[in-house]
């Protein structure tokens, strides 16, 4: 068959499920809550398929750019195309929108006009995303190890940012719907800036996984006992 099936993209491959299901249950105003685990699953396992695809040794250039490519691929989907299904569906869902749309026709562009800030925004994750492999490629021409410093806003950060609104969404009981294309449009913006960034080291890694879970608890602790 087509394609590399050994233990150093499995975290990959299983990302692309956990999205793929995400967007699924977005489309289920019943079952947003379970599309934002599923994004923050995507976060959870891009934190470590990196590091188990280095593990392996002696990998070929085939496999290190196939794993390259995959990657990036299986980004496009679980930080690019799931949270804007996400913003879609909220939007479509918001009693707050649809009581704006329907109060007076000035209203009316508001909705379109925040479909198109979830379209832009996973065209901003692609560009990002091709931006950074075709420079990577160049860089490793030049240089070896792995570098130090990101160029935008890594798309990774969606699985953070986007659980969190929604948290206070379900803490609060409030419609945070335009809070969340706020920072939709904020981060795609910040996808494509020319802004460098520390790349994370492990420690910071696993700080982020902490919060994750620390987010996920909480979200599961207002799923059940806020009413």
């Amino acid at each position: 068959m087509l394609g590399v099936y050994n233990y150093t993209v499995i975290l990959t491959y299983l990302s692309i499920v956990s999205a793929v299901i995400g967007i699924c249950c977005s489309f289920n105003a019943q079952l947003i809550f379970a599309a934002i685990i599923c994004l923050m699953i995507c976060g959870c396992l891009d934190a470590f398929d990196g590091k188990v695809a280095r593990s392996k040794q002696n990998r070929t250039d085939f496999e290190k750019k196939f794993g390259i490519q995959i990657d990036s691929l299986s980004d496009v989907i679980a930080f690019g195309i799931l949270p804007a299904c996400i913003g879609i569906n909220l939007v479509n869902g918001s009693r707050f929108i649809a009581k704006l749309t329907n109060r007076t026709p000035y209203y009316g562009f508001l909705k379109d006009a925040l479909i198109i800030i979830c379209i832009l925004y996973a065209l901003t994750a692609v560009i990002r995303l091709a931006y950074y492999n075709v420079q990577e490629e160049a860089r490793q021409k030049e240089e070896d190890g792995n570098r130090e410093f990101f160029t935008g806003v890594p798309v990774t950060t969606a699985a953070i940012i986007f659980p969190l609104i929604f948290l206070l969404q379900l803490a609060n009981k409030l419609d945070l719907t335009l809070v969340y294309m706020f920072f939709m449009a904020l981060v795609g913006f910040l996808f494509i800036s020319e802004k460098k960034i520390r790349k994370p080291g492990f420690k910071h890694l696993i700080v982020l996984i902490i919060l994750g879970l620390i987010e996920a608890v909480l979200m599961v602790f207002c799923k059940i006992f806020i009413k």
